[in-house]
């Protein structure tokens, strides 16, 4: 997995880059939770979306937002990690001009981040948010929302309630010409613990290839 450092809007940020071998290859960036409560980009949940988008053909970039590891400058309360999300789309875009699909998939505050760069990045092609923090988080930007996409959450999660993350879904599914699709994994929590993180990972995987050979958006 080689190391990368890229520039961002507050100096270097650290990353981990994982290219196919096709220089046409879909490529995705994956955003991890809050760097206040301990998260980073070698987050489970963060660390099992990258490698299984690898493992679907994807050129992959996960990243610590400022402040986290060795990446520079300090917490922003989501503006400037909005901004470094962005840097590192421009970075994974430069390596990769000729790909035809990308996608953004998050993690809980990266979730949240993930969806606000859908929303400045006509581009991205699909989205994956792993539970989304519906209930700390206004997330009434989506509208509208440019992509279809994965909302997928289990119905255990103490963090963001599932009821919030329902009613989030609901909104968006108002939308005309796009599709959200929802998958709620029984028992899990915020964090999917095992048995569930395997379930998880098969759900992203299988909603991910469905799209890649489907023609709308």
């Amino acid at each position: 997995m080689p190391e990368v450092i890229f520039p961002g809007p507050e100096g270097r940020l650290e990353g981990r880059y994982h290219p196919q071998k096709d220089n046409d290859a879909p490529i995705a960036i994956v955003l991890h939770p809050h760097p206040q409560f301990g998260g980073t980009m070698n987050n489970k949940v963060v660390y099992n979306l990258h490698y299984a988008f690898y493992n679907m053909g994807f050129t992959v970039l996960r990243f610590n937002f400022r402040g986290v590891g060795r990446s520079q400058g300090e917490y922003d309360q989501g503006i400037g990690e909005l901004s470094d999300a962005a840097s590192a789309l421009d970075y994974l875009q430069s390596m990769n001009n000729n790909s035809k699909h990308c996608w953004v998939a998050g993690f809980s505050f990266g979730a949240w981040i993930g969806m606000q760069l859908l929303m400045r990045r006509p581009e991205i092609t699909g989205f994956v948010s792993v539970s989304p923090p519906a209930n700390m988080y206004d997330f009434s930007f989506l509208a509208p929302c440019p992509s279809s996409g994965l909302i997928i959450n289990g119905t255990s999660d103490r963090v963001a309630p599932p009821a919030d993350t329902t009613t989030l879904v609901n909104k968006l599914k108002e939308q005309k010409g796009i599709t959200i699709t929802h998958e709620q994994i029984e028992g899990a929590g915020h964090f999917f613990e095992e048995p569930h993180m395997g379930t998880m990972i098969d759900n992203v995987t299988g909603y991910v290839k469905r799209r890649l050979t489907e023609t709308t958006r």
